[in-house]
């Protein structure tokens, strides 16, 4: 019988396969955590010197920023574009090509500059500069000495590595150093794999811009930016750039706890005769028409009267003279373009302002380009401190906001706002004597939306705006045509002139709750005449508006249309006591 033979025991092929898939696993694990360790714990020891691009790289506010210095022993220039740039709310700088002028404003100061000269102005006096600005491809550089005295902008200097920080003036930045016999590592990245770019021996000071990550962000001695771990360093002291020394601020307005209630003179053919002009109680401020722009080189034609000045004084009366541009873009455009001819029509305002002993400048610039907003800025910034200087009162008109170019979109009000010493708003022609649509000079609600819209939009002081206030209204004649459409005409007239011809007519007012006004109304040779007057009713009304908003005062136009009642009522809404 043969012997049955046996099969040897099946190979159970999946053992294999799972000790093959756990003997993967474990080698992954070990490698990540070789790898978790080798990331944690052991720290990288490569030196990279970091690529600047630059001989004199610069650092500001903790980064660097595009652009370089120039280091001529001790002194530094730095970029235009970069002090417009790190400067921007803090020192006005300008440049014009065309002179290769500089010209830098504060509030009490005005330097100018040209490139590769060492004789400048300050203030239009001579002053000799250590360090001249100079072009070197294309690109101008301003030294950092008359910026430094004017702003207090500083820099440090690192003289191994040719690096410079900037330091604004009460910019507080935290110090810092390496924790005691240690040297600490100032990594690229907030991570020990990051390449070290600086180390830092026991002791050495650092600043600290910031933190990321439990990091450090930090620039070392040398300094190079980077990161180093908290533990490594622990803090000092504060670093505080000085502010430079201010001069006394210029007290606009003297008189504390009074408003100012100005009343604009239209000087046209003649001057007003003061035998005639009565009493205007109240009235503090008077600002005479009297000089106007009439070529583009700045000059300036002046229709000033010492006797009218005298008269004011003599009643207690401070006498700011208007500067108009005679409402010429053309020309405005051709006498705010440069440096020299801005500083023409300063000096011209200056003169005139002495010769007849007047206390203040009152800019009149209507129907401007746009294209010149930053011009008009600019001339208004530098012609400030020198009246100042004079002990002269800047002020400047402005319109209600609107979409209007030529008439309000040119205007700057923030920019103005932060320089003048006050801000008169026209709140008035709201509709113009060649307005389409018959309608009241002034709204009330109109000129509240105003008034309110510069305050919080642009941000001027309540205690700068004075409220123009209309002592005019006009006359509005819609006569009906032949095709069916109305055509509407109008003339301005003074109060007294509106009073009579109420009078004459037998009209009675009727008060507008949505105008705020009183308003009357009659029929001649078949056209329809209208009026929205402005009288007691509405006066009381605007200078409760000053009062709501706490305004600096008011500035009515023009003092010819007035009635000799209407003055007590401004001065006593002005001066009322809560």
């Amino acid at each position: 019988m043969q012997a049955r033979m046996t099969k040897p025991p099946r190979r159970r092929r999946g053992n294999g396969f799972v000790r093959f898939v756990l003997t993967v696993m474990f080698i992954a694990a070990a490698v990540a955590a070789g790898y978790w360790i080798w990331l944690n714990y052991i720290p990288n020891t490569e030196m990279k010197v970091p690529d600047y691009r630059y001989t004199n790289p610069v650092v500001y506010q903790g980064e660097l920023i595009e652009g370089q210095a120039i280091v001529d022993g001790e002194q530094i220039k730095l970029p235009l574009g970069m002090l417009q740039e790190v400067l921007a709310d803090k020192l006005p700088v300008r440049y014009e090509a065309d002179s290769e002028s500089i010209i830098m404003t504060t509030k009490d100061k005005v330097l100018h500059m040209k490139t590769e000269a060492l004789t400048a102005t300050l203030n239009q006096k001579p002053f000799e500069l250590a360090f001249a600005a100079e072009k070197q491809d294309e690109q101008v550089y301003v030294p950092l000495t008359p910026v430094q005295e004017l702003s207090g902008l500083t820099a440090d200097l690192a003289e191994v590595t040719g690096i410079v920080t900037l330091l604004m003036p009460g910019q507080a930045i935290q110090r810092g150093q390496a924790v005691l016999d240690d040297v600490t590592a100032i990594r690229e990245e907030p991570t020990i794999r990051a390449p070290i770019v600086e180390k830092v021996t026991g002791g050495d000071g650092v600043r600290i811009w910031g933190e990321a990550e439990g990091w450090y962000r930090v620039q070392g001695p040398e300094g190079h930016l980077g990161y180093a771990d908290k533990s490594d360093i622990i803090f000092t002291d504060i670093e505080e750039a000085e502010e430079p020394k201010q001069e006394e601020p210029f007290v606009a307005w003297k008189v504390l706890g009074e408003k100012i209630n100005l009343t604009w003179e239209a000087v046209y053919a003649r001057q007003p005769d003061t035998s005639k002009i009565a009493d205007m109680p109240g009235v503090n401020v008077v600002s005479p028409t009297w000089m106007e722009l009439v070529k583009g080189d700045g000059t300036i034609r002046m229709k000033g009267d010492k006797n009218y000045v005298a008269w004011a004084h003599n009643r207690g009366m401070q006498v700011w003279g208007l500067f108009a541009n005679g409402f010429d873009p053309d020309l405005t455009t051709e006498a705010l373009q440069s440096y020299t001819t801005r500083s023409s029509m300063a000096k011209q305002l200056l003169s005139y302002a002495k010769l007849y002993n007047l206390q203040g400048i009152n800019i009149d610039f209507e129907n401007v380009y746009t294209k010149d907003k930053e011009n008009l800025v600019q001339f208004v910034r530098e012609f400030t401190p020198l009246a100042h200087e004079q002990n002269l009162v800047v002020s400047i008109d402005v319109t209600p906001k609107s979409n209007s170019e030529m008439w309000s979109v040119f205007l700057d009000r923030a920019a103005l706002g932060q320089t003048v010493d006050f801000m008169m708003l026209m709140a008035y022609d709201e509709h113009w004597g060649s307005s389409p649509v018959a309608g009241s000079v002034a709204s009330l609600p109109w000129v509240e939306r105003s008034v309110t819209r510069i305050l919080e939009e642009d941000g001027v002081p309540p205690r700068k705006l004075l409220l123009g206030l209309p002592l005019y209204t006009r006359v509005w004649t819609e006569t009906k045509q032949k095709d069916g459409t109305v055509k509407v005409t109008s003339k301005a007239i003074g109060m007294e002139a509106a009073e009579e011809l109420i009078r004459e007519k037998k009209l009675k007012p009727v008060f507008q709750p949505e105008t705020g006004q009183n308003y009357v109304e009659y029929k001649e040779d078949g056209a329809l005449n209208r009026i929205w007057l402005e009288d007691e009713t509405s006066m009381a009304a605007r200078i409760a508006l000053v009062r709501k908003y706490d305004l600096g005062g008011v500035a009515s136009w023009q003092r010819s249309f007035q009635k000799p009642a209407i003055w007590p009522v401004i001065e006593e809404g002005l001066n009322k006591r809560p």
